[in-house]
């Protein structure tokens, strides 16, 4: 582990560091993106990730949460960097409002379909052309807090490393198995594993709590203002909707992953 500090804005380590929370092209040409707070990190850490650089403030970061990182990061990465700023360019370069004293470069990778590890009954959310990174991060929580197996976003424009997805996901994009895939290599997928492909929309569907979830299951959701591609309609094994008793039309997409994961948790518990 090798320790250094840093003073200066103009710094060439500073400058790469703004344009990978910056750009989704740097991130991509540099193999590389940012985690930024303490929860985030030990996530990260947790899921395998390997670290490149951490930027610390030592009078921001506790020092117990220090030692405790700093020691999961090195034995992750024994060649690791980490670099001492001061609070006025940590102010500079921080990404979220609530400063928590540390930064990382996080070594990318790339997961496909065949990557991911399902047990003999899995639970999968679908997200068809869902970019907002809010509305991915908060999925992602509730996928977590439901034990969802893997969420799968067919979109291959998706940066599943930007900044607002992991801070939205609260570290839920790494404790969750989350791949990005085109629709239709995904509909092939589910139907080559036996997963059965119910998808949410308001057409020619039944209430999703008369649908069984009780085996190999992925929830497929599309956007509020377009729903899903006549593909996934017609790929689907059962249509299921969410009674609206009100005026209007439809939920956020993260209310409804939500609802539709909590009640395939009730059908199997019970």
């Amino acid at each position: 582990m090798r320790y250094e500090t840093v003073t200066s804005a103009t710094n060439a380590k500073i400058r790469r560091l703004l344009m990978l929370q910056e750009k989704s092209r740097t991130r991509r040409e540099e193999g590389l993106f940012i985690v930024e707070g303490r929860r985030e990190l030990g996530h990260c850490l947790e899921a395998g990730f390997i670290p490149e650089t951490l930027f610390v403030c030592e009078s921001i970061l506790p020092a117990e949460d220090q030692e405790r990182l700093l020691k999961a990061a090195s034995e992750a990465n024994p060649e690791l960097t980490v670099i001492g700023i001061p609070d006025h360019l940590y102010a500079k370069v921080a990404y979220r409002e609530g400063t928590e004293g540390i930064i990382a470069e996080i070594a990318s990778r790339d997961s496909s379909l065949d990557d991911l590890i399902l047990p003999e009954n899995p639970l999968l959310i679908v997200l068809e052309s869902v970019e907002k990174p809010g509305n991915l991060g908060a999925v992602l929580r509730s996928a977590d807090a439901a034990g969802a197996d893997a969420i799968i976003i067919c979109d291959p424009l998706t940066d599943l490393y930007n900044p607002n997805l992991i801070r939205a996901s609260l570290g839920g994009v790494f404790t969750c198995q989350v791949v990005a895939a085109p629709g239709e290599e995904v509909i092939s997928w589910l139907k080559a594993h036996g997963i059965r492909i119910l998808t949410a929309q308001l057409q020619d569907s039944r209430p999703y709590y008369d649908t069984p979830m009780t085996g190999p299951t992925a929830l497929v959701m599309g956007t509020e203002s377009t729903g899903l591609t006549d593909p996934w309609r017609e790929a689907a094994d059962a249509h299921i909707r969410i009674p609206m008793l009100g005026k209007l039309d439809s939920l956020n997409v993260s209310v409804s992953a939500a609802i539709l994961l909590f009640e395939a948790v009730r059908q199997r518990e019970s």
